[in-house]
Formats: structure tokens, C-alpha cells, sequence
């Protein structure tokens, strides 16, 4: 404190500062990127371990004997599905009667923003089926959920048939005590918002559905199941969900004990876990994982049907089957046995699991780094944005300098005027507004004055209306009586800069990913630009550097760590695909990630770009 409570020693801890300003920036950039490159090297880690004392323990005996059975169901589900043309809703009512279940339907209906080209989809109508096991041992006050979703052709029949199976056997357990619910959801995840939604007597999205005529008890937990194969390989584990949410750790960790116990191969990001971790080839191995984990969370949209369940604070995860792995075969009744000793330890539960971390990054199952660890790469990269605010701070609080007649430089002297500020700021937000409203709004508009889809009008006028905002400098000066002073493109960077610093802030504590990728674009931009750097070259590094180049990289850079690469115009199609598909999520369950590019990311890269063009 005496160093700071001194002025001598506080002016000289400054000067430093700012003296070695560009020097501490870059070293504290390198830091953060180093640091979290080791995030995935093994001893830097933590051990999964299970927190909640209740599931501490496998010593369960699984029984679950009908796994042929159920693939038979599955078989006979799928059979009627063709029949039926879709969901095969009487037969799934009857079936899951007949298992001595309460069967209720729920009716639905959506009408997409702009057609789904991904799924041939804009006028959405469905039907979910769902059986409810009332808990014969308690007051039936807490619920559990495994659900399967009903997708179109062959897909996930043996998930229905599997859920199916299982209901049967645990009608004949008498140990639950609590309502399990067996869903079939149609439209994925459509149909599982109407069903949450119903469920919560809440309507957040606008949707059409009819109200839940059967209810269990407050949900605890939730698995969502995917099997598309006869011939499974290995059990891989999601858990990204709506706007980079993750279910509690210990979710995960009980997954992978059953997976240990049982003998079931289990992945996660679809890569294997390897114990070579003090090799190159182990470490990238789990640096791959990692960033997968990474770009999936920071795209804000959910991996399954268990993404819908976080926002209601039900812990929830998608076990999905994988047929890669050759050398190895798992039968239904394994998968059978895995989901019913999970279902047991979740049965156990007196609370809601709370012990666990619900902050982390997974390199591998047996491992995980926590919020505590992965959060000083973000910080060291945050720290930047602080020192250069500083620097600026000292900068218009020096007094100017003199002439040789020892008059101030009255040039320095002018201090700049509200307008030279505040226009900025406002164009660059009323851009950022047009960015978020302009596209759903002429959709209608380009299709008729030119030769194109509403989806493809919609991502073309998002894509205009980002390149329109380039033109932003000329239309500020413009509106500005006089030329900007040199003090003027200081108090504009000081205003950016402690307006991103806060915005990357905000948003690394609700999505770590997303801010930290941010970050590693926005900062060395925030940190250098000036209206006295090479024009065209820093022009060129600023677009690089943009919000839109940088999803266009992470489209690319993710097929690449899924190891499948791609040429640059399917990568280009691929990049217009997520272009649509944030836009559709954001109307259709909420995601932030479209409005916090727009309202807030792009108008705060477009200060930079405005001063940069300062006059």
C-alpha cells in the first residue's frame, strides 16, 4: 500500500508502465496463449473424482437382460415409423401402456424465422409421446428423465427401442424413488423445447404447443440417448449445451465409472482417452480434444437434446453411440446395464448435484481443468486491454508541450468535443442494430428483386449489412464539424478499449470459450491501433482480425480437428451454413451468441476501425 499511497513512488511505478507498456503487452499475450496451450499437458490437470457422496460408489448390481429385445422394438419401431410417415404416435402410446406406463401426447407447432435448408424444414408440426414410471417409494416430488428422439429415416431407431426396453425393466424394479419419464421427442430439438417448455408452464420462444395433461416431480437430472447402429463401438459423452452451458461435473464422472466398471469403450469429442501423455503425439492428442470441447461450448448452441435442460437447471448430458472403433464391440444389453446403473445413482440423490464443479474444460474423461485453472489465460490477455486504458489515461492527463517560445502547442491543447466521441459510438451501435434486425426483416424483400432463397437472402443482407459498416469512418467525419484533434482518437480508443475489456469480461464468465477466442482476436487489435500506422496494411490485419473472419477461421480450423478437412468452397458453404444456423438459433431456443456479435462485438471492433480512419 505505501507504494501506491506515495506519489514519488506512484508517478514512478507509472512512468514505468507506460514506458515498457508495448513490451509488458506482448509478453502477457504470449503468457496467455502459453498458458492455456498447457492447459491440456496431463500433470497440469485434476483427476476426476466424484463429489457428491451419494453416487460416491458403484457397487450396484445391473440385471438389465433384454438388450435383443429391445434392438427387436427398435426394429418394430422403425417399421411402423415408415408406415406412419413420421412419428408413429398410436403405437408408441400403446407400447408404452402395455409396459404399465401413464402415457400422455403433447402437440406442437413452430414457424421457423426462414426456412431450415439443413433440414428441409419451415412449417414444423409434431407430436411428443411420453410415459411417466411413478416412483413407488417416495412422494413422487422429483423426476428423472431418459429421453430419445425421434429423427427421420433410419436414424436413432435403436435409442427407441433400447428406451422402450428399459421402461419395461424398471417397471419391475421396486427400489425408484423417483417418477422416471420415458420421452420420445419428434423434430429433436423443436420438440424437446415445446416439451420443457409445457412441462415449466413457461413460453420463452413463442412456440404453439398444447398443455401437459401428466406431470412427475421436479426434474433432477436427464439423459438423452442416441443410437443409430445395431453395432455399437464405443459410448461417447455430450455435454455442450445452450449458450456454452455444462451439466455438473459430476454427471460426467459417474458416465465414465460406469463406463470403467462395466467395460463399455467410452469417448468423449469422439476421440479415445490415451495414457501416452508425456509424448508429442499424447499431448496433441489431448490438445485436440480440448480445443474441440472449446470451439463447440463457444458456438452457444446446444450438441444434443440434454443443451435444452441446463436452462432450467436440470443437470442433463447425451450419451451417443459411436460404430468407429473396429477392434472393439459393445452389445445393447452392455448399454442396457451402463444407462440402468446410472439411472440407480441418480435414484440415490437426496439433492440436486451442487458439489461438483460446473465450470471446466475436459482434455480426456479421467481429467478436466477447472475454472481456477483456465481463467488466468483469460486474465493475462484481459490485462492487456488495462495496461494500454492506463497508458492512455497518462497520456491526456500529461500537460502539453511548449513551443520554443514557450507557448503550448495549442494543437495538443484542443480537447475534443462530445460530438467527435459520441458520434461513434452511436453509428458504429445503430450498425450493429441493423445487423441484428435487417436480415429477418427484408428476407421477404431480396426474394422478390433477386434470384434467391429466404435462407440465402437472409445470410446475404447479414453479410451486406457487415461490409456496409466498413464505410462507417466517411459517414462519422462526415456528421463531425471540423476534423477529429489528436486528442480526440484517445478518448475514443480510452472509451473502446474499457468497453471491451468489460464486454470480454462479461461474456468469458457465462462462456469461457467465446470470450477467450474473442480475446485472441479483439486484444491485439484494441492494444495497437492508432490513426498513425500504415493505413492499407493495418486495414487488412483489422478485417483479419474482424469478428467475421474469425468465424470464417473457426469453421475450418474445427473440421480440421475433427479430421475432416475441407476445400475452401465447402468450407465457404459450410461458413454460410453456421451463418444461418446461429441466426435460427437464437430465434428458435435463445441462443445469445448472434445478438452479442451484433449489438455488442461488432459495433465495439467498428471504434477501432473508426480510429484507425481518424482524420
Amino acid at each position: 500500500m505505501g507504494l501506491l499511497s506515495d506519489p514519488n513512488r506512484r508517478r514512478a511505478l507509472i512512468s514505468l508502465l507506460t514506458r515498457l507498456n508495448a513490451p509488458i503487452c506482448v509478453v502477457c499475450y504470449m503468457a496467455g496463449v502459453a498458458w492455456f496451450m498447457g492447459l491440456a499437458f496431463e500433470p497440469f490437470t485434476l483427476r476426476t473424482y466424484m463429489s457428491e457422496n451419494a453416487m460416491g460408489s458403484t457397487m450396484v448390481e445391473e440385471r438389465f437382460p433384454s438388450g435383443e429385445r429391445a434392438l427387436a422394438t427398435g426394429r418394430e419401431f422403425s417399421a411402423h415409423k415408415k408406415r406412419a410417415g413420421g412419428m408413429p404416435v398410436d403405437w408408441l402410446v400403446k407400447t408404452m401402456q402395455a409396459r404399465g406406463l401413464e402415457v400422455f401426447t403433447q402437440r406442437f407447432s413452430r414457424t421457423l424465422p426462414f426456412p431450415d435448408e439443413n433440414k428441409e424444414r419451415y412449417m414444423v408440426k409434431g407430436t411428443n409421446v411420453y410415459g411417466i414410471l411413478r416412483a413407488p417409494r417416495a412422494p413422487r416430488t422429483e423426476a428423472l428423465v431418459l429421453s430419445a428422439p425421434c429423427t427421420p429415416g433410419d436414424n436413432n431407431n435403436q435409442a427407441v427401442g433400447l428406451l422402450l426396453g428399459l421402461a419395461q425393466y424398471f417397471r419391475n424394479q421396486i427400489f425408484w424413488a423417483k417418477d422416471i419419464i420415458f420421452l420420445v421427442n419428434e423434430h429433436d430439438l423443436i420438440g424437446m423445447q415445446a416439451w420443457l417448455e409445457g412441462y415449466h408452464h413457461t413460453n420463452t420462444t413463442g412456440m404453439d404447443w398444447s398443455p401437459l395433461q401428466g406431470r412427475g416431480g421436479s426434474i433432477q437430472a436427464a439423459l438423452s440417448l442416441e443410437l443409430s447402429s445395431d453395432v455399437i463401438t464405443s459410448m461417447d459423452l455430450v455435454l455442450e449445451g445452450l449458450n456454452g452451458q455444462l451439466p455438473n461435473l459430476d454427471l460426467a464422472n459417474l458416465f465414465y465409472a460406469f463406463c470403467q466398471k462395466i467395460g463399455v469403450l467410452c469417448t468423449i469429442q469422439g476421440k479415445l482417452q490415451r495414457n501416452d501423455w508425456d509424448s508429442v503425439s499424447g499431448y496433441s492428442h489431448s490438445v485436440q480434444t480440448m480445443m474441440l470441447m472449446v470451439m463447440k461450448q463457444a458456438s452457444g448452441r446446444p450438441w444434443g437434446d440434454h443443451g435444452l435442460f441446463l436452462r432450467y437447471h436440470i443437470e442433463a448430458a447425451t450419451v451417443r453411440g459411436i460404430n468407429s472403433f473396429r477392434q472393439y464391440k459393445t452389445d445393447t444389453t452392455t448399454i442396457g446395464r451402463l444407462l440402468e446403473g446410472m439411472y440407480r445413482k441418480l435414484n440415490n440423490l437426496l439433492e440436486r448435484l451442487h458439489q461438483s464443479y460446473f465450470f471446466y474444460l475436459m482434455p480426456s474423461l479421467s481429467h478436466f481443468v477447472s475454472i481456477g485453472y483456465y481463467m488466468p489465460a483469460f486474465g493475462l490477455l484481459a490485462v492487456i486491454l488495462l495496461l494500454r486504458a492506463l497508458d492512455l489515461w497518462v497520456q491526456l492527463a500529461t500537460p502539453p508541450q511548449r513551443t520554443e517560445d514557450g507557448v503550448p502547442d495549442t494543437e495538443q491543447m484542443s480537447s475534443p468535443g462530445v460530438l467527435s466521441v459520441l458520434t461513434p459510438l452511436v453509428i458504429s451501435h445503430l450498425t450493429g442494430v441493423a445487423l441484428y434486425t435487417l436480415p429477418i426483416q427484408f428476407q421477404e424483400m431480396a426474394v422478390e428483386h433477386f434470384p434467391v432463397s429466404e435462407t440465402e437472402a437472409v445470410v446475404l443482407t447479414a453479410i451486406a449489412v457487415y461490409t456496409a459498416g466498413l464505410a462507417l469512418p466517411h459517414n462519422t467525419h462526415r456528421l463531425l464539424s471540423g476534423e477529429g484533434t489528436e486528442q480526440g482518437w484517445k478518448v475514443l480508443k480510452l472509451v473502446a478499449v474499457l468497453y471491451l475489456a468489460v464486454l470480454l469480461g462479461c461474456t468469458a464468465l457465462i462462456n469461457f470459450s467465446l470470450g477467450f477466442i474473442l480475446a485472441l482476436t479483439l486484444v491485439p487489435v484494441a492494444a495497437f491501433v492508432t490513426p498513425h500506422v500504415p493505413k492499407v496494411l493495418s486495414a487488412f490485419i483489422l478485417v483479419i482480425l474482424s469478428p467475421a473472419c474469425t468465424l470464417l477461421f473457426s469453421v475450418f480450423f474445427f473440421q480440421e480437428l475433427q479430421e475432416v478437412p475441407t476445400s475452401f468452397q465447402e468450407g465457404w458453404l459450410l461458413y454460410l451454413s453456421v451463418i444461418s444456423q446461429g441466426i435460427l438459433d437464437h430465434f428458435l431456443y435463445g441462443s445469445l451468441v448472434y445478438p452479442l456479435i451484433a449489438l455488442l462485438v461488432y459495433p465495439c471492433w467498428l471504434l477501432f476501425w473508426n480510429i484507425l480512419f481518424w482524420k
